[in-house]
């Protein structure tokens, strides 16, 4: 599209998280209208940490945000994947992305603050949750639970897994449980009995668990991460300390210590969930990003970079377009068959023997998400 068409375009984005408040920075440099509308009365979101790779690191350079988003993270030069006990499986580099090498890894509240802190004042509207979103061609409008009302060009549905766009446009089916749990918290390197070592991320196997050791020293700290399986859906399940250690007998020591000394109130405990490929994220002015389109398990680590990949793609598409018509249909071209890609890789997380255990006579999961009721 021409510049003058896009700096006439009026762009509502669902949703400030990762996908969200990136594609508000990749649109509003386009010269487009943009706002965006977040459901939270205030952002402060809590969390472990997370990397972002060096594709994701090369938007934010085109975007010129990288070092807002550096100066709060540790580059890693490398991942590592270890036996239970801690005997080496795998060592590999980061997949290069042009000049960019190195993995950032980041505390999740530190990257959407970063993200924020880069947006005009004013373009973030929270306490705004929506109700309705109405397709009418070439335009939309929105309807929040205060009562107030936007109609705009674009649509963008980044509201995550739960997504209220997606399921009054495009699919009521729910988010799939994947017959796991994910325990998450984050401490100080001092209590991390000598596991922070250096800046590179290093995943634990044992039978049925995987603990990931994520070192953030630029705060002096460390996010460790257990996945277990576990047949409870319960969005957030009640786990005791007792069932936390089980999860990780016969770890290296280290790892069974850490556990020990958690302090189970700072400890985020949710059963882990996905959703099924969706057929088409788009209408004419509307489309869904992030979670809300591709909702993807974490073993793959590939739910935040995707999200701002696909801001990228969706403002590249904008661009080369003849019409919003056009963009959305070259942005789900391009993304779609990638984060389809992702979402099978990322279930294909058991061993069968392992399913077994825990969900007698069901399919390992790499066939097939566990259905277990919420």
């Amino acid at each position: 599209m021409k510049s003058s068409e896009i700096k006439d375009l009026k762009i509502a984005i669902v949703g400030a998280g990762y996908g969200g408040a990136a594609a508000a920075k990749a649109l509003s440099l386009l010269g487009a209208d943009v706002k965006v509308y977040e459901q939270a009365p205030q952002m402060g979101e809590v969390g472990a940490g997370i990397g972002l790779r060096p594709a994701t690191m090369a938007r934010f350079r085109q975007w010129g945000i990288f070092d807002a988003v550096a100066q709060v993270s540790s580059p890693s030069d490398y991942f590592e994947i270890l036996t239970a006990t801690g005997e080496p499986i795998m060592k590999d580099t980061w997949p290069e992305f042009g000049a960019e090498k190195n993995t950032y890894l980041i505390h999740r509240r530190d990257f959407i603050e970063a993200l924020l802190g880069v947006l005009p004042e004013g373009m973030v509207q929270l306490g705004h949750r929506l109700e309705t979103v109405e397709d009418k061609g070439g335009r939309s409008v929105l309807t929040f639970t205060n009562g107030e009302t936007a109609e705009v060009d674009l649509v963008v549905g980044a509201d995550g897994i739960k997504s209220t766009v997606r399921e009054q446009l495009f699919s009521r089916k729910g988010p799939v449980f994947s017959g796991e749990h994910a325990y998450r918290v984050v401490i100080s390197a001092d209590d991390a009995h000598g596991m922070v070592s250096d800046d590179n991320l290093r995943m634990y196997i044992g039978k049925g668990t995987k603990v990931y050791l994520l070192p953030l020293r630029h705060r002096n700290q460390m996010s460790f991460d257990i996945t277990a399986l576990n047949p409870d859906g319960t969005w957030a399940p009640a786990i005791s300390k007792e069932d936390l250690l089980k999860t990780v007998e016969g770890f290296d020591e280290r790892i069974v210590a850490i556990a020990r000394g958690l302090d189970m109130d700072t400890v985020n405990i949710r059963a882990v969930y996905d959703i099924d490929p969706v057929e088409s994220w788009h209408t004419d002015s509307v489309v869904l990003m992030g979670d809300a389109a591709h909702s993807m398990l974490h073993h793959q680590g590939q739910g935040a970079n995707s999200a701002i990949e696909d801001a990228g793609a969706l403002a590249d598409a904008l661009a080369q377009a003849g019409s919003v018509k056009e963009a959305l249909a070259l942005f789900q071209a391009t993304r779609k068959p990638v984060t389809d890609e992702l979402q099978r890789i990322s279930r294909q997380g058991w061993s069968e023997e392992e399913v077994n255990d825990v969900f007698p006579g069901q399919k390992p999961a790499s066939q097939k998400p566990v259905q277990v009721d919420a």
